[in-house]
């Protein structure tokens, strides 16, 4: 159940969207549009609200034109140094130059952070966002999500804050005032969450059919896609890595990259685990339902083919393996990602 900590009176709530240079135009727009909409979709309700219940306003350090990450302009339209007091502030998805996040860059808005935090606001993040929200320590030991490419930049950059970039909405705190989503297009779950939490389900219903919007309700597994780290220093685990991601199908992968690595066997998964993060068979497991993710998507080849072509007899355990790994059966997996028919992709081998 929804427990709200702001509840819309007379006066709708105030809604403060952050705007920085690294700000995506895409995700900082369709916030606004969706949660500014309320007026075209209400007819949709029985009965319908009778005043909109948020009042949009984008802010920054200063006010005027201000071309974000894509190139494209918006106008911000009031500095926060105005603004005494808003409801609820979201930071909209961010681009990070080199796959790195600059602190100290806007300490004029991480000194507003806080203290619209302190008088009762809902911090929000969309996507990458919450790079900026974490500057305030608010989130320090508190969970959140963040888009999964920018989840090893944000542990090495926050690493107090606990991160879970498999997961599409986080709502943390105490009175459920931080409030993060995972990647990119999982904005849409902020939003219907933020409309369902200040306004009520039926009204969230009816903007995402408006909108054609949707939940994740399987969460962001299926979406992530495995790539093994090779940058921690260990030449002859980066050696076996490379030699897997072409091998990872053969029979006895492991004991093979074992008898590779020239190491003794409790050496080799020791510092293969400490290198990777994944135990030996885990990271051959990864590989293969990766390279099945992609016959699934871009050919019509029948689920058992595929994965006897990764490497599993067993077609059985290769559908568990499957589900357990992604959130869903290659099936579902086939139905959610591949290119349909009308949209006239590429020829599938």
């Amino acid at each position: 159940m929804l427990s709200p900590t702001i509840q819309p009176g007379p006066e709708p709530l105030h809604v403060s969207l952050v705007a920085i240079p690294e700000a995506v135009v895409s995700t900082l727009s369709g916030i606004f549009d969706v949660m500014n909409a309320f007026s075209m979709v209400s007819a949709l309700d029985r009965p319908p609200l009778q005043a909109p219940p948020f009042r949009l306003e984008i802010v920054g350090q200063q006010s005027g034109p201000l071309q974000l990450a894509s190139r494209v302009p918006v106008m911000v339209e009031r500095p926060v140094a105005e603004i005494a007091a808003t409801d609820i502030v979201i930071v909209p998805s961010v681009v990070l130059a080199d796959n790195r996040w600059e602190t100290g860059r806007y300490p004029e808005l991480v000194t507003w952070l806080r203290a619209a935090h302190d008088r009762g606001a809902i911090l929000c993040s969309a996507c990458s966002g919450i790079f900026l929200l974490a500057e305030t320590g608010l989130f320090d030991g508190v969970d959140a999500t963040v888009h999964w490419l920018y989840a090893d930049a944000f542990k090495q950059t926050f690493p107090k804050v606990p991160v879970y970039p498999d997961r599409v909405l986080v709502v943390s705190g105490a009175r459920q005032q931080f409030v993060s989503s995972g990647a990119s297009m999982t904005w849409h779950d902020l939003v219907l969450y933020l409309i369902a939490r200040h306004v009520g389900a039926t009204a969230a219903q009816s903007v995402a059919r408006a909108f054609a919007l949707q939940w994740h309700h399987d969460g962001l597994a299926p979406y992530i896609v495995f790539d093994g780290p090779k940058q921690h220093g260990d030449s002859a685990i980066v050696g076996v890595q490379e030699w897997l991601s072409v091998n990872f199908s053969v029979g006895s992968p492991v004991e093979e990259a074992i008898r590779r690595s020239g190491l003794a066997e409790r050496t080799f998964k020791r510092r293969f685990t400490k290198a990777t993060g994944f135990a030996p068979i885990e990271y051959v497991q990864r590989l293969r339902v990766e390279d099945a993710k992609r016959r699934l998507e871009r050919t019509d080849a029948p689920v058992d083919e595929i994965g006897w072509r990764v490497g599993y007899e067993d077609a059985a355990f290769f559908r568990r393996l499957f589900k357990r790994t992604t959130g869903l059966s290659p099936s579902q997996y086939r139905k959610r990602f591949q290119i349909p028919h009308y949209a006239g992709g590429a020829e599938r081998d």
